[in-house]
């Protein structure tokens, strides 16, 4: 298994994104378009990142220096509960309301307010554990 937000990871998470109707037809119907890093909290930038156009992955690897939508951060411990066990939407409201998930760029506010951007936010988590 390749290290988490390594380029093979993310690469890795593309196929399975692409391959979930939950994740990528959900967010082809909201033409659903984001730059979106992952990361651990405590580093300065994110590990690595994915182009989402019309729901669909169509890149995926490490971060280098793009400007982001999105940048999502978490302690390795965390991103590994969650990628065994999943997060739902109460999980999702405490991750953030603790710190324990950041968004350093992103508006979580809107996004959860969104039930066509929130459900399928929640199952990117379960796809991560396919990787």
């Amino acid at each position: 298994m390749a290290d988490l937000f390594s380029d093979a990871w993310m690469k890795s998470y593309m196929e399975a994104w692409n391959k979930e109707p939950e994740l990528a037809d959900a967010l082809a119907k909201i033409n659903f378009n984001s730059k979106i890093a992952y990361g651990f909290k405590d580093d300065d930038k994110p590990k690595g990142m994915v182009v989402v156009e019309n729901g669909k992955i169509i890149s995926a690897g490490a971060y280098n220096d793009e400007e982001v939508n999105w940048d999502l951060r978490a302690s390795p411990e965390s991103w590994d509960k969650w990628r065994v066990k999943g997060i739902g939407m109460a999980g999702l409201g405490t991750a953030a309301a603790t710190g324990k998930l950041k968004f350093k760029v992103g508006d979580y506010g809107a996004m959860l307010k969104d039930p066509r951007m929130a459900g399928p936010f929640i199952k990117s988590f379960t796809v991560m554990g396919q990787c």
